[in-house]
């Protein structure tokens, strides 16, 4: 029986971070529901599209409007099995709002398996959920990892890696490989 899955997503979240793993877990059994502070079911986020084109930092593009499919003011975080966080700049504000930040603190007291990607990192950062765990984000979150007590893992762009139920990985290449691991933490089993 698959597993029911939170996607905290937001305006401008990476597109890419957001739309492979919510279809990649369906695809597999899995239920998941995609809020945003503020939004409903069936209203949509912007995400933008990030890629690596030589200069010091990513580039952006607009990217697809994403329809969530849940309404976040109706989440209880206790009938959830396991939280997905997209990067991108979404991140950046959804650290902000406290009753995101108590999701995120909910799921890490429960010992529930998370999933983070690029800027991720900045949410579980600030809601003081990876102190002494080894994580990766987006090379620019670092020092906001290492801020919060963990260990920051300087991984290939390709690569992830878990620490416990905890996984996290630098940017999109590392689908992968970050859902992959993600899918063993869940137990999810698949045969072909």
């Amino acid at each position: 029986m698959g597993k029911k899955i939170l996607m905290l997503a937001g305006d401008y979240a990476e597109d890419y971070e957001t739309m492979v793993p919510f279809q990649a877990l369906q695809a597999v059994g899995h239920t998941v529901h995609a809020v945003c502070p503020d939004k409903k079911a069936g209203d949509f986020v912007m995400t933008a599209i990030h890629d690596f084109e030589g200069q010091q930092t990513y580039s952006e593009k607009p990217g697809h409007r994403f329809t969530l499919n849940a309404t976040f003011a109706d989440v209880k975080a206790e009938d959830y099995d396991a939280l997905l966080i997209p990067g991108g700049r979404a991140p950046e504000y959804l650290r902000m709002n406290k009753d995101v930040l108590a999701i995120v603190q909910h799921f890490s007291r429960a010992d529930k398996p998370i999933a983070a990607v690029c800027h991720g990192a900045q949410l579980l950062a600030a809601a003081g959920t990876i102190r002494g765990k080894r994580v990766s984000a987006y090379p620019a979150c670092a020092a906001e990892v290492e801020l919060a007590g963990a260990t920051y893992a300087d991984i290939a762009v390709d690569q992830a890696i878990t620490d416990g139920k905890l996984v996290t990985a630098p940017a999109w290449p590392a689908h992968p490989a970050w859902i992959q691991q993600f899918l063993v933490v869940l137990g999810t089993k698949i045969t072909l």
